[in-house]
């Protein structure tokens, strides 16, 4: 287990065992264990990955991806993340290629992040804007106990929805998703 505190770069991070059933984020160099969803957090992300990805497959729009995908979101001292779900365009991808490695281009075009019980209002902001300076489009988040959506984008702009329609095309051209199918 000693070896794992070692980890302070994304090629450390790439290097760990994936036999143990742990996950790891890398913050500013120093290793993080991520703790399991519960039940209701499991399914909202697998929901909410479903939902984005029949529209990106249908339309031809790049790729997405789940929760065990790293994106290095900045370097010396590396920091990589994985979001609950998550889009790259294909421009993105025709641009960098195929990898066997963590996204190497910052944040995805979308990231979503589905709120963890533990999860504190000031955390999830830090994370979406994190993401947010990282590159990407537009974060949403999901809050299970709110059953609400929240969607962050560059300049500070924030949309908070509990029913209707979110419109994700700026960052997924064409998403527009009803809040209440991503807790259904």
């Amino acid at each position: 287990m000693a070896a794992h505190a070692l980890a302070t770069t994304a090629d450390d991070l790439l290097k760990l065992p994936t036999g143990e059933g742990k996950r790891y984020e890398l913050i500013a160099g120093e290793l993080r264990v991520m703790s399991p969803g519960n039940f209701e957090h499991g399914c909202i992300a697998a929901t909410a990955t479903w939902m984005l990805s029949t529209h990106v497959r249908a339309n031809k729009l790049g790729r997405t991806q789940n929760s065990e995908t790293g994106f290095i979101l900045a370097t010396d001292p590396d920091t990589v993340r994985a979001p609950d779900a998550s889009f790259v365009s294909q421009a993105r991808l025709d641009e960098i290629g195929r990898t066997e490695r963590f996204w190497p281009c910052g944040a995805p075009d979308l990231a979503i992040e589905v709120v963890s019980p533990e999860d504190s209002r000031p955390y999830v902001r830090a994370k979406a804007l994190e993401w947010l300076n990282a590159g990407a489009t537009a974060v949403l988040v999901l809050d299970p106990r709110k059953r609400s959506a929240t969607v962050y984008r560059a300049g500070g702009d924030v949309q908070i929805a509990t029913d209707g329609e979110i419109d994700l095309s700026d960052a997924v051209p064409g998403w527009v998703v009803a809040v209440a199918d991503f807790f259904a």
